[in-house]
């Protein structure tokens, strides 16, 4: 390298094209398929693998992991087609379960947050917000025959909204989590 008064933006610069060329270009992704396992006594992704013994991932790939838009293949059948970061799902993906249920929506570390519909296969739905995982904000829950529960959910359960029946009448409701008549 050669001597120069550097400003704090030339600085910059050069600091970047020397990582990048040890590093080559971070912010480039490239598509591959990954299987996650336990390898010489450590879980991780690599891009050899079996399909019976591994959960697979098919999409982009960035640092060696999944990074972007892809496939999660599970070995207990369950499948996540959306964004992934650092092997989770995170952003908007759709998670399908072997017995038919789906979810679509936003995830966040793995897991539901945000908004999103939660569809049965037994014809019951959820629609509204997730945190962590569980139904926490606003939502609607149908059952198959036409009844409702319309408002909030607190830790996954009903918090102050009302049920109603198949008809549209109110039957009950929850006011701070307790059921009133």
């Amino acid at each position: 390298m050669e001597d120069r008064k550097l400003t704090g933006n030339d600085m910059f610069e050069m600091v970047k094209e020397e990582c990048e060329r040890i590093l080559g270009r971070l912010e480039d992704k490239k598509r591959g398929v990954l299987y996650f396992g336990l390898r010489n006594g450590k879980y991780g992704w690599e891009e050899d693998g079996d399909e019976k013994k591994n959960s697979k991932y098919v999409g982009e790939v960035k640092y060696g992991i999944p990074y972007g838009q892809g496939t999660l293949t599970y070995l207990n059948g369950n499948k996540y087609v959306g964004e992934v970061k650092y092997g989770i799902p995170y952003g908007q993906g759709t998670y399908s379960f072997p017995n038919g249920d789906k979810y679509v929506g936003e995830w966040k570390d793995g897991k539901k947050h945000g908004y999103g519909t939660l569809t049965y296969l037994n014809g019951e739905k959820y629609v509204g917000e997730f945190k962590d995982g569980e139904k926490q904000g606003q939502g609607t829950y149908t059952w198959s025959d036409g009844r409702k529960y319309v408002g909030e959910y607190k830790d996954g359960e009903p918090w102050n909204g009302t049920y109603d029946d198949k008809d549209g009448k109110i039957k009950f409701k929850y006011v701070n989590g307790v059921l009133q008549k």
